[in-house]
């Protein structure tokens, strides 16, 4: 045995982490499978090769398609309860290397309003949007906390992980 049993503490690391992998790659195929049925991949696609600086600067009907068309799993549960983003305001600024990039305030709509699963949605629509190299800043529509109990948004501001304006 290791020092200090570290051989059972790695055996419980490796197994969460295989756990964790294997969780990773179900939830993945299932919100794949989830979203191809609702949407037309190739639609999708066209969607997801759109700028979104382009549509924004042009007010394009097609910008909140596109941001969803960029969204992982979380949009399987979005659209699984009747959800979607709602682009509140927006603007381009331009970094110190010259790069433009969006800084958006999302809301959202559907079921998504009231659930109690918000926060862990909040931040992956974030992730999801801030891996796409023309998003710089995603925020979040204070107005949202309206719906959430004292409990629920304490909860949300404290252990989020997102901002709200």
């Amino acid at each position: 045995m290791g020092q200090g049993g570290d051989d059972g503490e790695g055996a419980s690391e490796n197994l969460e982490d295989r756990y964790r992998s294997q969780i990773h790659e179900i939830i993945q195929v299932e919100a794949e499978r989830l979203i191809s049925e609702k949407n037309d991949p190739t639609e999708i696609s066209r969607l997801f090769s759109l700028s979104l600086l382009e549509l924004f600067e042009s007010a394009d009907q097609s910008l909140v398609p596109a941001l969803m068309a960029r969204l992982g799993p979380v949009r399987a549960a979005l659209e699984g309860h009747g959800g979607a983003l709602i682009v509140t305001s927006g603007e381009i600024e331009v970094r110190n290397n010259g790069n433009r990039t969006l800084s958006l305030v999302i809301g959202l709509d559907g079921a998504c309003v009231s659930c109690g699963a918000a926060p862990g949605t909040l931040k992956g629509i974030q992730d999801d949007l801030l891996a796409d190299e023309e998003v710089g800043v995603v925020r979040f529509d204070s107005s949202m906390l309206d719906w959430f109990d004292e409990i629920q948004r304490d909860f949300v501001l404290r252990f989020g992980g997102v901002t709200f304006v």
